[in-house]
């Protein structure tokens, strides 16, 4: 069903887990939008959503296709592992609901391929999830590149140091899967950090890498490294890992030859560029969990995207995050996976389907210590 403009848009969840509160929350501050059904395949936790978060009324569902028979529900937060995220999300395009998807998009590039194809198929929006993004630090970070102020861009570089315990790890039996959870610390947790480097200096052109499992006892990578040339001619690096201690979040440096910024957390630290006066260095930002979970994220780059969509959908636009946007940061990761197969060579990007497989050694799966 159509959302006439400044019509409030009838939200879904589907995924009742860690990361739904925060959709909740954002939709709960969103004028134009009303949490109006929650599903999970455990019932106990979509009623637990739908009371803390929803609206009177609020429906509770743990068959997603009956919660996308619902005429009160016009979009929805796919919420799942993330292996679920394209089978969730093309159900609901073609049930005609619009669609906010959590990070990665899916784990595979043919799934998320599927998914901004049933998206267009079905005129329905398709919005991702990269909160990091809809930050004035990053956007100021991002103008100071495109506009020249650091001349001409040598390098770019993402540094990702998390802390994720053996019990995190054990909380969920998707996670640190190569079917649900997609990989380790780059797929779920460094993918926010590669998706904001991509953001501020554009696209690779190609890379090599190494991704081990140093620390945690899984069967996804917990360290990776990879070396990296943009299209711009720009060389960088992308460090990524959930076992050091303490956490420390995420930091982007960029520097040309007229100066340098260095973006920690959502926190300008470094502004050395000699023809501008000194910039604000805080944003209050919500991301940087470096020592905790989702459990800890806050709500307002989620407030953002649940506003944008509903914006597109009001006014017939693209979100500010399509689907070939999202697909960006997990085609690097699925590259930086293709060469810790390959024993560090060089791969070229865009890839195909034929590279789009798991594991980060030749036998498809982790180093065997």
């Amino acid at each position: 069903m159509a959302v006439s403009k400044n019509e409030v848009v009838g939200w879904g969840l589907i995924g009742c887990g860690v990361i739904a509160p925060t959709h909740a929350k954002a939709v709960q501050k969103v004028e134009g939008a009303k949490l109006v059904a929650c599903c999970d395949v455990i019932r106990d936790a979509a009623e637990a959503r739908a009371t803390e978060f929803g609206e009177a009324g609020c429906a509770v569902y743990t068959d997603l296709e009956k919660m996308l028979a619902d005429p009160n529900v016009d979009a929805v937060s796919i919420c799942t592992p993330s292996g679920m995220h394209s089978a969730n999300g093309v159900m609901a395009a073609q049930a005609g609901k619009h669609i906010l998807c959590e990070k990665p998009m899916d784990v595979t590039l043919e799934a998320i391929d599927a998914l901004i194809a049933a998206a267009a198929g079905n005129n329905v929006k398709l919005a991702g999830v990269f909160q990091r993004r809809t930050y004035d630090s990053s956007k100021k970070v991002r103008e100071a590149v495109r506009t020249g102020k650091l001349g001409k861009i040598v390098v770019g570089d993402s540094y990702q140091k998390y802390f994720r315990s053996h019990e995190y790890y054990a909380s969920g039996a998707w996670r640190a899967t190569w079917d649900l959870d997609g990989g380790g610390a780059l797929m779920n947790q460094g993918v926010h950090g590669i998706d904001l480097l991509l953001y501020i200096m554009g696209d690779i052109k190609r890379l090599n890498a190494r991704c081990r499992t140093l620390v945690r006892n899984i069967a996804v990578e917990d360290t990776a490294v990879a070396s990296v040339e943009f299209v711009n001619g720009a060389l960088g690096v992308i460090e990524g890992t959930t076992s050091v201690t303490p956490g420390m979040g995420g930091k982007i440096e960029v520097s040309g030859d007229h100066g340098t910024i260095v973006l920690d957390g959502d926190n300008i630290t470094v502004w050395d560029v000699p023809s501008d006066e000194a910039v604000e260095t805080s944003d209050g930002g919500d991301v940087g969990a470096g020592r905790d979970a989702a459990a800890g994220l806050g709500e307002k780059g989620h407030v953002t995207h649940v506003a944008d969509l509903v914006d597109a959908i009001w006014n017939d636009r693209e979100p500010e995050i399509p689907g070939r946007e999202a697909r960006r940061a997990v085609e690097v990761i699925k590259a930086i996976y293709l060469s810790s197969r390959r024993g560090g060579e060089t791969v070229e990007l865009p890839l195909s389907y034929d590279d789009d497989g798991p594991g980060i050694d030749d036998r498809g799966a982790s180093w065997d210590w």
